[in-house]
């Protein structure tokens, strides 16, 4: 009555063994390690820069423990975090600039379970230790950039196209194409209309003027937030890249905000300087027929900047290249006066423009003018001598080196679609991350050690089985995490530890079902079967409910949420498994062999 297939203890037996093979790594703990990647998605980390990066370190006297090839980088773990330090110095100084070395830390678990796969969970950054960013894309300022963008496109159109046109105005959050007849304004229309499918075109007229109200389609709108959302994630992950962080999380989280977390980092002014700033180039011509007015406004067609030492430069409204061009930039010094400059590489459309752009204004002032914040400066307003080709742009004007490197970073990254704004920060320390790991880890041993007692005193013999299938649980549990790489946080232990308080539940359920059925007088070999088999259909149904419950928290939550949600349901299903198939199969080794079982001790 009372005895499982041998098959079916195969299984759990295997079950078991896998469970342990893939907590273990978790219990051997990590090792400072470097990482070296590539820093161009064209250049890929082989088996070649493996043989680099070991010969750097034993030119250096450094004896890495472990030394790998995995996921696109290079990874050596050391015994000590002062080798650890040394080998990042040394190989930032011998590799070239294509590369970023990072600190890291890998396990220390044997070769044997990393060949099986079998990896440690990684610790999220209230464990770990790090900094928190939550960003806030602004919306209205991706929709304006578009607009001022279509305002330049349209003028070139009606130009190109020789329709007369009046001008064209931003209105709010639409265009004002003026026209001085209704035939050119027809002609524009048609122009307007096949080029720029995403954008509403409406007639009015004011008095003898003959306008085309264009505004975007709310449909395109969205795109644009959307598109605006996604460019700068791309951007973040690039300058996350740049910073030298190994394993950040970069995600987006709701419509318009993104949240940045990078482990190991503490030098938080740092990190949000280069995250937050919204760096962008463009090039354009000075307008040297003009002299800015002190408190007037810039005339029609120009733009008032001013420069590095605070003078003010009238410069043309056309822009004749933007950062979008930029293939590379790298700090450097300039070969005539050593100061710290910018040297940027553009692509070959970008190159085309800066070429005829130089040929048709020889003699006059070109003026590079940088953008953070929404805010333009001049870099630099020289005078152009020649005909500049290739495609390769120096800029330089009263830097420092750091400033160099940083501008050369941002325009490296790209631009930011929108600006954002850092609504939450939150920075944990690497002593505070390991703290929060001992209270975590104490607090789930101390609730399994009372839950043990009071098992064992309750119910005896059958309490032992109990805590036998929550120990077994608490392993598959852990071992699920570890094999789905899942990122473990205090919220996430605070899962396990709920787990475990609901995963006894089912074992008092049975506990529970065979005392009565006991105390009918039924027998004991029988009251064991009854017992289990009558309450699976309770047991069942409260796990759904609360398997339910985390499903909508996960489709729902964000964050520490939904990690907290994937504990709860991963563990719902080992408690499942482990209350009923587990225990069911040491009870089974326990009584089952007992045809005429006198009593068991369930207390």
């Amino acid at each position: 009555m009372n005895q499982y297939p041998l098959w079916k203890y195969l299984l759990i037996l295997a079950a078991l063994l896998a469970g342990l093979i893939y907590t273990l790594p978790n219990f051997y703990g990590e090792s400072p390690a470097v990482q070296v990647s590539p820093l161009h998605s064209n250049l890929k980390a082989d088996a070649a820069l493996q043989a680099r990066v070991d010969s750097i370190l034993k030119a250096a006297s450094l004896n890495p423990e472990l030394l790998m090839l995995e996921d696109n980088s290079v990874k050596a773990r050391f015994a000590s975090t002062d080798d650890q330090l040394k080998a990042k110095d040394v190989l930032a100084a011998k590799l070239s600039d294509d590369y970023v070395v990072a600190l890291n830390l890998l396990p220390r678990s044997p070769r044997w379970l990393t060949d099986l796969h079998a990896l440690p969970m990684y610790l999220g950054l209230d464990l770990r230790g790090g900094v928190h960013f939550l960003l806030q894309v602004d919306m209205k300022a991706a929709l304006n950039k578009s607009l001022d963008s279509a305002t330049e496109d349209i003028r070139t159109t009606l130009r190109d196209k020789d329709i007369p046109y009046a001008g064209v105005d931003r209105d709010g959050d639409q265009l004002v194409v003026k026209f001085r007849d209704a035939d050119a304004r027809s002609k524009g229309e048609d122009e307007i209309k096949q080029r720029y499918s995403d954008y509403v075109l409406n007639d009015q007229d004011e008095g003898k003027e003959f306008h085309l109200l264009v505004s975007l389609k709310p449909e395109a709108a969205k795109r644009i937030e959307q598109s605006a959302v996604q460019q700068n994630l791309l951007t973040l992950r690039n300058r996350v890249n740049e910073l030298g962080v190994a394993e950040p999380v970069i995600q987006q989280e709701g419509a318009d905000r993104v949240v940045v977390q990078l482990p190991g980092v503490q030098d938080t002014a740092r990190a949000k300087e280069i995250l937050g700033r919204t760096a962008t180039l463009e090039v354009r011509m000075v307008d040297e027929t003009r002299q800015p007015t002190p408190g007037a406004p810039p005339p029609f067609g120009d733009d008032e900047f001013k420069d590095r030492e605070g003078r003010p430069l009238l410069v043309k409204k056309r822009v004749i290249l933007t950062g979008d061009r930029i293939n590379d930039a790298q700090p450097g010094f300039d070969s005539r006066t050593n100061e710290p400059s910018v040297n940027i590489n553009l692509d070959a459309v970008g190159a085309r423009l800066f070429k005829d752009a130089t040929r048709e204004n020889v003699g006059k002032r070109m003026a590079i003018i940088l953008f953070e914040k929404g805010k333009g400066q001049i870099v630099t307003a020289p005078v152009i001598r020649e005909e500049i080709g290739g495609g390769r742009v120096q800029i330089s004007g009263s830097m420092s080196t750091q400033e160099a490197q940083d501008t050369a970073l941002l325009l490296r990254a790209g631009a930011l679609a929108a600006p954002m704004q850092i609504i939450e920060e939150r920075t944990v320390g690497p002593s505070l991350g390991a703290e929060n790991i001992t209270r975590g880890f104490n607090s789930t041993k101390i609730g399994f050690i009372m839950v043990a007692v009071f098992m064992i005193a309750y119910y005896l013999m059958f309490g032992v089985i109990s805590m036998l299938a929550l120990a077994s649980n608490l392993l598959l549990l852990i071992a699920l995490l570890s094999m789905l790489q899942a990122t473990l946080t205090l919220p996430g232990m605070a899962g396990i530890a709920l787990t475990l308080g609901m995963a006894i539940d089912a074992n008092v359920l049975i506990n529970e079902r065979i005392r009565e059925e006991l105390r009918n007088g039924v027998t004991p070999q029988a009251a064991i079967h009854a017992g289990y088999d009558r309450a699976f259909a309770t047991i069942l149904d409260s796990n759904v409910t609360t398997f339910i419950a985390g499903i909508a928290l996960f489709m729902f939550g964000s964050g520490s949420i939904k990690g907290f949600a994937v504990v709860l349901c991963l563990g719902i299903l080992t408690s499942m498994f482990s209350a009923v198939l587990i225990s069911r199969a040491i009870v089974n080794l326990v009584y089952g062999r007992k045809p005429r079982l006198a009593k068991v001790a369930i207390g």
